[in-house]
């Protein structure tokens, strides 16, 4: 059943036209050229941008992930391209299509050059891509057996069969192939301690942790009750990982106590995307609801809704079809600011210290993974058609407090803030219960 009223916005208080607008800084064109078809297997179902920001990688359709170095001090793609030959098995050359890029200084050049553009042939449809990075070249060599490389920075791929594929970032190369899961991998997760730990969840209803320091052994396998899984993802600390997927489901471990595990309540349908924050104080997860809802991951409890149909639909309606679906969500590196993206067709900022309405906009149709660069206010959104479009959100410096409250965070969970000797309204703002 589908719900319907001609009074329904996207919007709470404001109008589309009274919403400040994120410009667009770059665009990845899909690699067949069609940037207005659409069809089964041309989808940008994820993307993602390597912790150091060197890197982004995309899942371009038709088989294929594009691998692309990133102007970091210009916060924008590289200009330059170069052609390296690899096999049948591994990245295929060619040259990035990038409209009204700038000149690169020389300095630029010369180190961008030094990274060349991939389009790597993974043989069959692309679900899931991740970055993944040991703390030194020295680690690789020594610890792995099978699984050798000469760069710090990986890329996994999460494929139709249930395969993951692992490719050296520096050549293109393929390393290694996992196989365990018996359906799509949907989402992909690295430790972020340079440990070179791997989580994928699947539609096989499993969650797999690899220790790719032991050739990609599959070490531990979780169930979060879903039929489907649809993303993981680590904590900043790498003490928690959660899972979200069908049945309304949202699931976190403690790593030390895999056998327990804490369940979130509060959606009404699939949960499509989660994220936790720098500190990792707060988890979000984005579902077909139509609402993203920000979590205290360690006490489970419910902090803030951002909505994305107004008025919210009830229960009943939520879970169906309403053209709002919320496909994706992602935090930025400040830990305060959000970004969405919904079947509406418009890709949201949020400042959750002032979420009655997103702080800024942009009209992006058939919108399906959004993600904030780890460095820098430059946001990514993939789309049906295989491209993915750039976007820049205003600098804002954040506040002393939240700075102060994040260094806290990342080293005192909520449930211990309490036995803080600390006045009770500073101790509510470090759980953030001022949002």
């Amino acid at each position: 059943m589908r719900h319907t009223n001609s009074s329904l916005s996207s919007f709470r208080d404001c109008q589309p036209n009274e919403i400040e607008l994120v410009g667009v800084v770059d665009e990845l064109k899909p690699v067949n050229g069609l940037t207005n078809a659409q069809r089964p297997g041309l989808e940008t179902w994820t993307c993602a941008w390597s912790e150091d920001n060197l890197y982004f990688a995309w899942s371009c359709g038709d088989k294929f992930v594009r691998l692309v170095p990133w102007d970091k001090p210009n916060g924008r793609l590289c200009k330059r391209a170069r052609q390296y030959s690899n096999d049948s098995t591994q990245g295929e050359r060619v040259n990035i299509i990038i409209e009204d890029v700038e000149e690169e200084e020389e300095g630029d050049q010369e180190e961008n050059s030094q990274r060349p553009i991939y389009l790597l042939d993974c043989k069959e449809h692309v679900w899931s891509v991740a970055f993944g990075a040991s703390q030194s070249l020295q680690d690789n060599t020594q610890s792995w057996k099978r699984l050798k490389s000469n760069s710090c920075t990986l890329l996994a791929t999460g494929l139709h069969s249930g395969r993951i594929k692992l490719w050296d970032c520096s050549t293109g190369n393929l390393l290694i192939e996992l196989l365990d899961h018996k359906d799509v991998v949907r989402g992909i997760s690295f430790a972020q301690d340079g440990s070179l730990l791997m989580a994928s969840a699947a539609r096989d209803g499993t969650v797999k942790l690899w220790d790719l320091k032991d050739d990609g052994n599959m070490y531990c396998t979780l169930r979060t009750g879903a039929k489907w899984n649809n993303s993981c993802k680590w904590s900043h600390d790498c003490k928690y990982l959660a899972a979200v997927g069908s049945n309304k489901m949202a699931v976190i471990w403690k790593m030390d106590e895999t056998n327990k595990s804490k369940q979130l309540r509060g959606h009404f349908h699939d949960i499509q995307s989660c994220d936790f924050s720098p500190d990792s104080a707060l988890f979000a997860t984005a579902c077909y609801d139509t609402r993203v809802i920000i979590w205290d991951p360690y006490t489970g409890d419910m902090l803030l809704e951002l909505g994305h149909l107004y008025p919210p639909p009830r229960p009943i309606f939520a879970g169906g079809a309403n053209d709002h679906y919320v496909r994706s969500v992602s935090f930025s590196k400040d830990g305060l600011h959000v970004c969405s993206v919904a079947d509406d067709g418009y890709l949201r900022v949020w400042d959750l210290e002032d979420s009655c309405d997103p702080q800024y906009i942009a009209e992006h149709q058939n919108a399906l993974c959004c993600s904030f660069s780890p460095q820098d206010h430059r946001i990514s959104v993939g789309n049906r058609t295989g491209g993915v479009v750039f976007y820049a959100m205003p600098r804002c410096v954040p506040a002393l407090q939240q700075l102060c409250r994040v260094t806290i965070r990342k080293q005192v969970i909520s449930t211990k803030v309490d036995h803080l000797h600390l006045p009770v309204r500073l101790k509510e703002f470090l759980k953030y219960h001022d949002l």
